[in-house]
């Protein structure tokens, strides 16, 4: 990576922790895949269990590999015929795996969700949440991550799902009503009530949409 493209992230990582304590939500930054690996699973105690909505960052730093294969209770969607069941398990999960669609540099998470299940588990339900973030999905403020949410992680997904929405097709959002919408909840997570709850690592790489 550049130099000062580093350099930057550094600083503006300090800037998302701080905003993150701020609001009770514990923050982490890390300078690779590997180290972001080690910092997750330093923070999930074995056997507990585990499950996860949509998180292509959890997936792309290793995470998942390492979880299905560790001492952990690991609730993976494609073992269960009832998708349902599998999504209401997670409500009771010790912990819960996700990323984020942006984040502002003073600590605001956005998150859209077409079934709604992985937003509502990062609101209430499992004891604890760990977000895996890249640099790239940092924002000036929640306008700008909102948009981002909408016009760059909306359409890729909508593509990478097969669905025909007009994203899919413009790669920008249409504010659509398509039966095939993945914009049909929209949460803003700007305050944790409860303590030692939600845990965000940044990552010094590019992850996810």
């Amino acid at each position: 990576m550049n130099e000062n493209i580093k350099k930057r992230n550094d600083l503006l990582a300090q800037k998302v922790i701080k905003g993150l304590e701020s609001r009770n939500m514990s923050g982490y930054y890390v300078e690779s895949k590997e180290e972001a690996l080690n910092q997750a699973l330093s923070l999930i105690p074995k056997n507990s269990s585990v499950t996860m909505g949509g998180a292509m960052s959890a997936h792309e730093i290793g995470l998942v590999k390492a979880l299905k294969e560790g001492e952990y209770d690991f609730i993976d969607r494609d073992d269960y015929e009832d998708k349902r069941a599998a999504m209401l398990a997670a409500y009771d999960a010790d912990f819960f795996l996700s990323s984020a669609n942006a984040i502002t540099e003073d600590g605001v998470m956005i998150n859209i969700d077409g079934n709604s299940n992985r937003v509502s588990a990062i609101a209430q339900g499992p004891k604890k949440v760990i977000f895996i973030v890249g640099m790239n999905k940092v924002c000036n403020d929640v306008d700008g991550a909102m948009k981002r949410a909408r016009n760059v992680a909306a359409p890729i997904n909508a593509q990478r799902f097969g669905l025909s929405t007009p994203c899919a097709k413009t790669g920008s959002c249409m504010d659509c009503k398509s039966p095939d919408t993945i914009c049909c909840q929209f949460l803003i997570t700007r305050y944790s009530r409860h303590k030692d709850r939600i845990h965000v690592i940044l990552v010094n790489d590019s992850l996810g949409f």
